[in-house]
């Protein structure tokens, strides 16, 4: 990975922007994209695209990352001056547990520990018992709901797990919080980097979305904006290959994933053909994918009156928790497979794609 794209994933996973507060965060994506374009749209719940104009003629193509991260609100102060907290997003509880945490205030954030119980305090039936996140708060060092408030914090504030960007000793493998998914955002934006001198056969609309992990909010209302002839959703997966088990999906080192089903979406059969076409013609390495969980291609294949869509992503250990790891080789796959596939989205293999669903 070069080192400008090192650098700005520092920046990007460092940053603290959990659902319904993606808009510094968005500020900051928007000053990278204004290198590579003057043109933006945005929805009205701060879904953020730059534009590159192309052949008129050809389909507008709309590709996203998601801005948020999972995290926490601010739900209450008790009078011992600890803080209660609301999930914003999918976590099992038992990752929770004697976490660091920020909260993100007005003076700069607040750093604190989720309270858990010492095992010498726990008897039996206690230890055996998941904790409920309902239970848990957040110690930041105040001895009174007055003094919690006077480091300024306020319920309705965002909380953020702390973990530095943290290349590990094999340097292709980095931990850092919020891969899923400012992995998508940073890889919208080397998009444009890529293809801004280029004169593309189409309308690209490269940027993130608001709200994914609160249901797909956001890409409803993108879609709605932009109406799209195809998307490609740009998103982390959970990787599953800690046992060493050849057969699960999602292996870090074995190239860009491609997303056959979810939940929410089973991949059009002309989009699956193409990415699985370009990837052969480029030689670039690339794994099959079904996941339990959805992404934003889930609300926008489904708007206006159809919206092939597939989801090029990456597999990365631990999402959903305070750190999680990807793998450099699968990034540059990633790269390198959602710039080929632009570049040769012209309308003839719009209606070849749509012909073969």
């Amino acid at each position: 990975m070069e080192q400008k794209t090192l650098e700005l994933f520092k920046q990007l996973t460092e940053f603290p922007s959990v659902s319904g507060f993606e808009r510094e965060l968005r500020g900051f994506v928007k000053n990278k994209l204004s290198t590579y374009t003057e043109e933006f749209v945005q929805d009205r719940l701060g879904s953020l695209f730059g534009v590159l104009r192309g052949d008129e003629s050809g389909p507008k193509v709309m590709v996203a990352g998601h801005l948020d991260e999972v995290g926490f609100m601010v739900s209450g102060i008790s009078d011992k001056g600890m803080i209660s907290f609301q999930p914003l997003g999918g976590w099992w509880s038992q990752t929770i547990l004697a976490q660091r945490l920020q909260v993100i205030t007005p003076n700069g954030p607040v750093n604190g520990v989720v309270g858990s119980i010492p095992t010498h305090l726990l008897d039996e039936s206690q230890r055996n018992k998941p904790v409920d996140i309902k239970s848990m708060y957040l110690d930041v060092g105040a001895d009174s709901r007055e003094e919690a408030e006077s480091f300024g914090i306020k319920i309705g504030m965002q909380i953020v797990p702390v973990c530095e960007f943290t290349p590990l000793s094999n340097p292709k493998k980095i931990m850092a919080k919020a891969w899923d998914n400012r992995y998508g955002v940073g890889l919208a934006i080397e998009l444009m980097e890529n293809l801004h001198k280029e004169k593309l056969p189409n309308v690209l609309y490269a940027g993130a979305t608001v709200q994914e992990e609160l249901g797909l909010r956001g890409a409803r209302t993108a879609a709605n904006l932009i109406q799209p002839d195809i998307f490609f959703a740009l998103d982390a997966s959970p990787a599953n290959d800690m046992t060493g088990d050849r057969q699960a999906f999602g292996r870090l080192g074995d190239g860009a994933l491609l997303r056959i089903f979810d939940p929410g979406m089973l991949t059009h059969r002309g989009m699956v053909e193409y990415v699985e076409d370009t990837a052969a013609t480029h030689k670039i390495k690339y794994q099959y994918f079904i996941s339990k969980g959805g992404t934003d291609a889930g609300q926008v294949h489904l708007s206006g009156i159809g919206v092939p869509s597939a989801v090029i992503g990456i597999c990365s250990r631990y999402i959903h928790t305070s750190s999680s790891i990807i793998h450099t080789d699968d990034y540059a796959a990633a790269k390198e497979l959602i710039t080929k596939l632009v570049r040769g989205l012209d309308r003839t293999t719009l209606n070849t794609i749509l012909e073969r669903a």
